[in-house]
């Protein structure tokens, strides 16, 4: 009897075990080979451009995993290229957003705990899941992008290397719903995007010159102007103007279930927004 009664206790203790670990998640995390790779590459871009910089990889917890100051370089940058990394990776998006709307008059981003709203940070990015970033800090505010941009595409390219077997990506609705109140990407690859958007308010005039935005209206109304000129447009990185509205153009109104396809290169505007609004953005970039 006492033999059968252990038995019984450790065939429940071997299902308990397969029950806990089949509740457990699977975490991909980015292992210090991956993000010296990243920063080699960026080193690669910064010593072409001669620039002058650090160089950091985070993890997905906003730690540095790898640290490069070129020769030469401020030892102020130190602190701020990890800064930089850090909001990349626990605010889920480029760093450049924070600073873009405090330019925009939204103060509050200067008192978020942990973010450094400066451009040059960049989530890096597995199967919509970002596992750590990378940051620069050192020269222009666009240059620092741009050679932080070198080691997210060449992560982005190994993550998607021909041979390895391809990865369904597979969001659930709490996942999009989180974005959607965010207003934040769900998945960027080196030459795809997919934006979960949210509007309260009216934009600022774009023009993307190598991404397509292919627009899905889920929930609200809005008056949008597409071609025509920007007004005032600045070069805020390499492939993206932005300026106070646009002249001209076409108008029209878009509301729930409504698609519009931007070709790149075509400025395009929301105007108005009547109450807040969903939509879904894919971004594909062309090849030139």
């Amino acid at each position: 009897m006492k033999l059968i009664k252990g038995l019984i206790v450790l065939a429940m203790l071997v299902l308990s075990s397969a029950t806990a670990r089949a509740q457990l998640l699977e975490k991909t995390v980015l292992t210090l080979e991956a993000a010296e790779k990243v920063a080699a590459a960026a080193e690669t871009e910064a010593k072409k451009r001669n620039a002058t910089v650090v160089i950091v990889v985070v993890d997905d917890g906003g730690y540095p995993l790898v640290l490069k100051r070129l020769n030469d370089t401020q030892v102020a940058s130190v602190d701020v290229g990890i800064g930089k990394a850090r909001t990349a990776a626990i605010f889920r998006r480029p760093s450049r957003e924070f600073e873009q709307q405090i330019k925009n008059g939204r103060l509050a981003s200067l008192v978020l705990p942990g973010a450094t709203p400066l451009q040059g940070g960049l989530p890096l990015i597995v199967n919509g899941k970002v596992i750590g970033a990378i940051g620069v800090s050192g020269n222009t505010p666009q240059e620092d992008e741009d050679i932080a941009l070198a080691g997210a595409k060449a992560f982005a390219a190994a993550a998607a290397m021909p041979g390895a077997a391809p990865k369904l990506t597979y969001f659930p609705a709490e996942q999009v719903k989180k974005a959607f109140e965010k207003g934040m990407p769900l998945i960027e690859i080196a030459n795809y995007k997919v934006h979960a958007s949210h509007r309260d308010a009216p934009g600022i005039a774009e023009v993307h010159t190598r991404d397509t935005d292919i627009i899905y209206m889920l929930e609200g109304a809005a008056t949008l102007v597409t071609g025509g000129a920007v007004v005032d447009g600045k070069h805020i990185e390499s492939e993206e103007i932005r300026g106070n509205e646009v002249k001209g153009g076409e108008t029209r109104e878009i509301s729930k279930g409504d698609v519009i396809v931007i070709p790149h290169g075509t400025p395009h505007w929301f105007k108005e927004v009547k109450g807040p609004i969903n939509y879904y953005v894919v971004k594909v970039r062309s090849a030139n």
